[in-house]
């Protein structure tokens, strides 16, 4: 089960890198284990299903929150990746870095705890972050 990623005109193996600490907390690393030219994709491979993954978490604890929403983002991007067939491949389709770079969003809410005021977390993810998964033709 392998995970790729465009860049430029090849397809890049990679590895989820979801991180709350980082700059680019829904992100992905180059793992130099295989690669493919782009024009090559469905000469290989056939589209499956394309599927859209977003979770949600809440909590009073802001970076807490934050990695818990991501680690649950990862669980589901596994499980994506457990739906292949014997040697299928699975491609992020979101852009790198652009208005189409899945991102953790916030929203702070007020909330009275036992006569005290406290800042309560929610995050989602948005856009949802998009695999494709492929089957190797023939």
């Amino acid at each position: 089960m392998k995970i790729f990623r465009l860049y430029g005109t090849t397809y890049q193996s990679v590895t989820f890198e979801f991180e709350a600490k980082a700059l680019n907390e829904v992100g992905f690393r180059r793992n130099n284990e295989e690669s493919f030219p782009a024009d090559e994709l469905d000469q290989r491979y056939e589209h499956i299903e394309t599927l859209h993954l977003q979770t949600e978490a809440e909590g009073d604890v802001q970076n807490e929150t934050e990695q818990l929403l991501l680690d649950r983002l990862l669980e589901e991007g596994r499980a994506a990746l457990a739906r292949l067939p014997e040697g299928g491949i699975a491609i992020v389709e979101n852009e790198r870095g652009g208005r189409d770079q899945p991102k953790p969003k916030q929203k702070i809410s007020n909330v009275v705890e036992h006569g005290e005021n406290r800042l309560h977390f929610h995050y989602s993810v948005e856009p949802a972050l998009r695999i494709a998964l492929y089957r190797p033709r023939g």
